[in-house]
Parts: C-alpha cells; structure tokens; sequence
C-alpha cells in the first residue's frame, strides 16, 4: 500500500496552492490521487506502491513543471508542511462544493477546478480529521481562483498556432450528443480514447484532462454532491468538444506511441523507462486514478481492457 503519510502532505499543498496559482495545485493533487490509487486497490503489488511513492517523491521535491518558481510566495517544500493542529469540523467541506459551484457551469483550465475539488472532497470525506478551518478554508480559495478563466488553450497545427478556446467556433454538428446522465459520459470518454489515443493532439489539457474531468464529477456524486456534479456535464460536453476540433499534428510533432507495459503490473514501474516529458509526473498519476473511477461507471469488460490498453499512450 501507499503510505497513508502523502494523503495529509498533499491536502496541505492543496491547502497552500492559492498563495503560488491555481494550477500549482497539480502538487498536492497529484500526491492526493497516488494514495487513492492504492486505497482503491488495496492488493495492488508492492512494486506498483512504490513506484508510485517514488512518483509522489518527485513531486514533493520539486521536480514537477508546476512547482512553485524561485520568487513565489511560498516554496515547494513549505507547500507540504503540515498545519498547526486545529479541531476539525467537516460541515466546512461544503464550502469547497459552493466555491465550486460557482465555476462549475463551464469549461475552466481543462476542468481543473473540478479535479482538484473532486479529490479534495473525496479525502476530506473519507478522512474528516482533516476538514479543519485553515485547510478547508485554502481549499476554497483555490477553487475560487477558477472563477471566469478560460477553458484552456490549445495548438492547432503550424498554420493556426496556439488558440484560445474562448475563440474557437465548435461545430453547428454535434457528433458527441449532450450527456443525459455521468453514465453515458464515462461511456464517450472511454469510447473517446479507445478511438483517439494513438493520434497527436495538444491542448485543452489533453485526454488526461478529459477523463480526469469526467472522474471528478463522478466522484462528487459518490460523495454525495449528485446535483453538483450533474451541473458540470455541460462543462465537460463543452470540453470534449472542444478537444475533438483538435487536429493530429504527428506529421509534425511525431507520432503518440504507447509504453511497452502496463501500468497497473509491477515490470511498468520497474523497467526504469517512465516518460517525463508533458507534465506526465502529475498527469500519469492522477489518470491512473482518474480512469479507475471512470470505469466504475461502464458495465463493459471488454470496453475496460480496451481503455486500459490505450491508455499506454498517455503513460
């Protein structure tokens, strides 16, 4: 198993993430979302553990792309400090779900606002003792810092360049219906990477974000946040949309190519050979977790397996 130890240092960098970004919040979600992996699968082998201990390390010590810069406000190691201790009071979790209500009607940084308020939550919830006022109150904070941002911006080939997805003109055909429950979104998400995985697309946080997006929101329903989270099927049709306009750029940037194991066996973390490039430090980690939520969802075995064996290209 995970050391129980990175759930409390992550929530506290969750706690923290609002005095650096809104996006240094990767950090403690990430560390976050390594311990439910194995809360999730408590048999997992000890070799997947540790290597996730050993992702969860890098993070802790600065090697991710979100860590704070040398003049921020706080640094990367005063972010996992712990709280001086304080009663908790776990009627304060709902002030994380009000703040998130507030900017969960649309598309916000590729649906961060609600990943890391959907693992906030779902900790706080299992494990109560932590719903204190400070780390309650930066949690909050830290989904506030959403409120009016954009849905992402992504690279649309040479020609194009970077764009802002506030400015990008989804099609008047709709080839991804509307979502009429979590179900049938945890069903075109799966059915999204089993079709996409292999091509080359970048932005709008990419299929990591789209299925952790939709992860979250079928989290906040388990934790008992059902309306909220069917108020965020909206924002998350928007930014599945949003991703389809993307074009395979493999001809320029070189093709998607899936890792030789899979993640979830002990030769994946043992082999020495995990890509570091595109923020996969944080994003491998919290897809592992993301994907395993999401195909609670989907009562298609077959469906699973093909969705975990394409999810060897976003590892």
């Amino acid at each position: 198993m995970v050391d129980f130890d990175y759930l409390p240092k992550g929530l506290y960098a969750m706690a923290r993430a609002h005095l650096v970004n809104p996006m240094s919040g990767h950090l403690g979600a990430g560390v976050v979302a390594g311990f439910f992996i194995a809360e999730n699968q408590p048999n997992l082998d000890e070799y997947v553990c540790s290597g996730i201990e050993a992702e969860l390390d890098r993070i802790i010590h600065g090697q991710s792309t979100f860590s704070p810069k040398r003049n921020a406000a706080v640094s990367v190691a005063e972010m996992f400090e712990s709280f001086p201790k304080q009663p908790s009071q776990e009627n304060l979790i709902d002030g994380i779900a009000d703040a998130l209500a507030r900017n969960i009607d649309q598309t916000r940084q590729s649906g961060h606002n609600v990943i890391f308020a959907a693992i906030a939550i779902r900790a706080l919830k299992h494990h109560p003792e932590f719903a204190t006022p400070a780390i309650t109150d930066g949690i909050r904070k830290l989904i506030a810092g959403f409120n009016g941002v954009t849905p992402g911006v992504a690279y649309y080939g040479k020609e194009r360049g970077r764009i802002d997805g506030r400015n990008v003109a989804l099609p008047e055909e709709d080839t991804c219906p509307p979502y009429t429950d979590l179900q049938t979104m945890a069903t075109t998400v799966i059915d999204t990477l089993i079709q996409y995985a292999s091509e080359r697309r970048q932005g709008y946080g990419g299929l990591w974000h789209v299925i952790n997006h939709a992860a979250a929101l079928s989290e906040l329903a388990q934790c008992g946040y059902e309306e909220l989270a069917i108020m965020g099927l909206t924002a998350h049709h928007q930014h599945i949309r949003l991703w389809r306009t993307l074009p395979n750029v493999a001809d320029e940037l070189g093709p998607e190519t899936p890792t030789k194991y899979d993640p979830r066996l002990s030769v994946y973390w043992q082999s020495g050979d995990l890509r570091r490039d595109r923020a996969r430090l944080t994003h491998r980690i919290k897809t592992l977790y993301g994907f395993d939520t999401l195909v609670k969802l989907v009562n298609d075995k077959a469906k699973h397996e093909q969705g975990y064996e394409n999810i060897r290209y976003l590892m």
